[in-house]
């Protein structure tokens, strides 16, 4: 079994900060359609599906608290043949939202650093192209529902006080809570979009608590 998560196809520091430089100042910030390798991803899909035994895969690893790729040499090799592929991700499988759906900006983030709708708008047309082709890939949706997006900023907190604790001394990405409210701004548009349209197209929906307790599930 090889598991995988979109996050570990993240570009590089260095190649969003290029798309910050020529397409839009928030692209700088990891997460969103349009700052992943989506070929990348389609590559190793393919690479994991075609493996036989005597056939190894490089799996990328992306490094938060680093805010980077980790290099070649740190990632890990699986050995073919792969008979379960796990893609995880937060918005795997969205279908890109309705172009009216971006007029008026969703919270501070997009009213302030996006006053034009050039980002959001960028954004939804990257999901709506590459990103189609590599969540069609998949063979089942799984979904973990979270109880509201409201719950988001209380569970990110709990991810970055893990990075934190396992972190070297050097790292550069961790964020302290202002940073991380600021950040979590990026991801609410399209966590509200999921929420509301993904557990109709989800085969396996299963609804978390605030503790992130399975309450309620169903099986289509």
């Amino acid at each position: 079994m090889a598991k995988l998560s979109i996050d570990d196809f993240y570009y590089s520091k260095a190649k969003r900060r290029q798309l910050a430089d020529t397409i839009h100042p928030l692209l700088r910030s990891r997460g969103v359609p349009g700052t992943h390798d989506v070929g990348l991803a389609l590559h190793v899909l393919q690479q994991l599906a075609a493996a036989q035994e005597t056939d190894e895969v490089r799996l990328p690893r992306f490094d938060k608290a680093m805010d980077d790729c980790l290099p070649d040499e740190a990632c890990e090799q699986i050995q073919g043949p792969i008979d379960v592929v796990i893609l995880e991700g937060w918005f795997v499988s969205a279908r890109p939202q309705e172009e009216s759906a971006l007029a008026q900006p969703i919270n501070a983030l997009e009213a302030d650093e996006d006053s034009d709708g050039r980002w959001r708008a960028y954004v939804n047309s990257q999901l709506a192209a590459d990103y189609q082709a590599l969540f069609a890939q998949l063979d089942t949706l799984i979904m973990l529902q979270a109880p509201g997006f409201e719950q988001v900023l209380q569970w990110r907190s709990l991810q970055e006080e893990k990075l934190r604790s396992r972190a070297d001394a050097d790292a550069v990405g961790l964020m302290d809570q202002q940073s991380i409210e600021r950040f979590i701004q990026h991801f609410e548009r399209l966590s509200r979009h999921c929420l509301a349209t993904l557990p109709q197209s989800a085969d396996h929906l299963f609804l978390l608590d605030a503790q992130h307790r399975i309450h309620a599930s169903s099986i289509k």
